[in-house]
Order: structure tokens, then sequence, then C-alpha cells
């Protein structure tokens, strides 16, 4: 075999990318593989041999044809973001330009023969069908989708009723837009109201979370940002008005993966009571932050929920917020609690009165919270960019 270069195909215009490259002849392992592209929502090419080669699939199912409007040319094996290649195709690819992003797909789970034929063509990953249909499902939809880096996601969650959770989600979220990030906003709180009325959105137009009650598997990312509500430049994922009060937690768990691979920050307002469903989010959580008024008695409730939240989560840190009853301060909450201190979440004046004027908190770019806020971000980036 001679010497190669390893490289990553570019990335197709507009951020997209194109859809995977199958290699095979095995007309029932391709019917199978393009099953697999259609559940993805990607388009493949298809080819029986290296580009180069003359001839690819034309239709859904059938013989081996030539060109056609249904499966163009658009590159072939280097510019393909992913390329599929049938156990009966190996041979014939053994000459091809080494790279990343080669599966080498089969049936036979017994064949001894299969990992040495995949170390010849240099494929990442081996995969046996069916036992492997959900993960190439997801690889698919991964390189279709043109899926980088996982928004930075934020739970706040109140340490007492009342203590402010809603309202930090809210400012964190517009303060998050307003730096130029594709920002989201998800309401986890079934009986809290509804974080779009919050925002001055209750009759926006888009979809509520009891739309995605029987979500199941994968959610595209794309198709969940653009059903969603457009509020003051982020998207909103709230509770509707109507009777539904929870969503299963594989559907919980499928729609806040989705929203995390379209990357940028995802903020979460989340319930104080822990059940099946938050739990799924407790367990997506970069960080969760804990709102404490600092007075005793919601020091003592907010342990009993820090000790709930801890069981799922290992980032939770402590924000306080005054005014401060007798010998308490942020560093004494903290310290009492046991939790990191994230900071004091200041009070800002005129904030009731703006919330009654349809505008959301965190809309003053000059005002404390704003300020709270940005400083958290500008920390929170940094600490996942390995800055600090």
């Amino acid at each position: 075999m001679s010497e190669t270069i390893t490289h990553d195909p570019p990335p197709a215009p507009g951020g997209r990318q194109s859809g995977p490259l199958i290699v095979t002849e095995d007309t029932e392992l391709l019917d199978d593989l393009l099953r697999l592209c259609a559940a993805a929502g990607a388009t493949p090419e298809v080819r029986h041999s290296v580009p180069g080669a003359a001839g690819y699939r034309a239709g859904a199912a059938g013989a081996v044809a030539g060109p056609s409007a249904a499966y163009p040319q658009r590159g072939g094996w280097d510019a393909a973001p992913l390329v599929l290649v049938g156990d009966d195709a190996a041979r014939r690819v053994r000459g091809a330009l080494r790279r990343r992003g080669v599966v080498l797909v089969g049936r036979d789970q017994d064949d001894p023969g299969v990992w040495q034929r995949a170390v010849e063509i240099g494929a990442d990953h081996v995969l046996m069908l069916p036992d492997g249909e959900q993960w190439l499902v997801d690889r698919i939809a991964d390189v279709t989708e043109g899926v980088s880096r996982p928004a930075l996601t934020v739970g706040v969650i109140g340490g007492r009723g009342g203590a402010g959770a809603s309202t930090l989600a809210c400012a964190l979220a517009v303060t998050s837009a307003r730096e130029g990030k594709r920002s989201l906003l998800v309401d986890a709180d079934p009986l809290g109201g509804g974080l779009d009325v919050l925002l001055g959105g209750e009759t926006a137009d888009g979809l509520r979370w009891p739309a995605f009650a029987a979500s199941r598997g994968r959610v595209g990312g794309g198709a969940l940002e653009a059903s969603l509500p457009e509020l003051h430049s982020l998207r909103v994922l709230s509770w509707d008005r109507g009777d539904c009060v929870a969503v299963p937690p594989p559907a919980v768990r499928a729609v806040l993966a989705a929203a995390r691979r379209r990357g940028g920050t995802v903020v979460v307002d989340l319930p104080r009571r822990i059940d099946d469903g938050v739990a799924e989010v407790l367990s997506q959580l970069d960080v969760g932050l804990l709102v404490v008024p600092a007075e005793l008695r919601a020091v003592a409730a907010a342990g009993r929920v820090a000790t709930a939240v801890g069981m799922v989560l290992r980032d939770l840190r402590v924000a306080v917020r005054g005014p401060y009853a007798s010998g308490l301060d942020d560093r004494e909450v903290a310290r009492l609690l046991g939790l990191p201190l994230a900071g004091e979440v200041p009070v800002e004046s005129g904030l009731l009165r703006a919330t009654e004027s349809r505008r959301p908190p965190g809309t003053s770019a000059r005002g404390p919270l704003a300020r709270f806020c940005r400083e958290f971000w500008e920390r929170a980036l940094a600490e996942t960019d390995g800055v600090v």
C-alpha cells in the first residue's frame, strides 16, 4: 500500500455539509444504507467503486446505474464528510487516498477478516448491521448538520420558591443573544407559567413542549431551531397554556441533545422538583446555577435542592441574591452550602416595571444584571476553551 496523506474533508458552503458517500455493489446493503440516510435527513452520493470509477446508483432500490439527478456527483471520496464502504467493496478502495471518516459496513458478525480489511482501507470504524443502525443514523445526521462544538449548556434552579431563577435564566439568554451567540432558552418547568410570557411572546408563532412529546431517537437540530418562537434574537422552548404538564424523558433527551448540537449557548430554567425528565436535563448540563436569597431559611431549603441536583450534576455553583440577612454574605452562603460561588446576583431597580412593560430581564445592556450575566458567560466560555 502506497504512503498517502490523511486529511479532513472540506465543509460545504454555508456551514451545512453534503451527504455521505456510499461505496458498495451489494444491493441489499445499499437499500439499508439508503434507508438510514433518509432517517438522518441526508441525500448520499452512491457508487460501486472509488470516484474516478464510472457507475453510481440512480434510485432508492434496484440495480446500480449511471449518473442521475437523484444522486448527482458532488466531489467524491476526498470531499465527502463521511464515507460508508460496504464490506464487498473493501478490495476496490484499497488504493484510495487515506482520510478520516471512513466506516466499513458489513453484516457478518463472525467474519474475522473484516478487521484486516478495515486496516487496509484506513477505516475509522467497523459497523455491523443491524446492530449498529442507531449509531450510524446519528453519525450521518452529525455530518449532514455540520456539527461542531456542542452548546455551552447552563441550568438555573431556585434554592427556594421565588428565588429569581427564571429571571436570571432569561437574563442569561438575552445577554448571550445580545453578544451575538446562537442562544436558546428552555423552560423545563411546566408549572411555571411559561417563559414566553416573561419575554412578552406568549402569542408568538412556533412550537411549544407538547408538540415534542412523541419525539424519539434523533431530532434534527436545524429543524428544531426553525420551529421555535424567536424572541429578542433568541429561540425559546416554553410551555403552552394547555393541559399537558409532562413530556416523556426520551423526548426531553432527544430535544435537548438536538439543541446542544447547534452550538452557541443553551439556558434551561429548572423546576425545584427532580423527576425523570428533569434528570435527563441535568445529565446534559455543563454548569448549574443555584439561586439562593441570602437568608437562613433559603439557605436551608437550598441545601436540600443542592443534594438532589448534585446526584446528577457535577458542576453546581451558587449565585447569591441580596439583600443580606444579618451575619450572611455571598461567601458565607457558599460556605454553608459547600458549593463554589458563581457571584452575587445584583438587585436591579426598575426590573419589575420593565417586566410589566414587556421588556425581559437583562434587556438593559448597562444594567447590573446584564453585567453579571456578561461576566458569567466570559468566565464560563473561557473555562470551556481551557483558558482558565
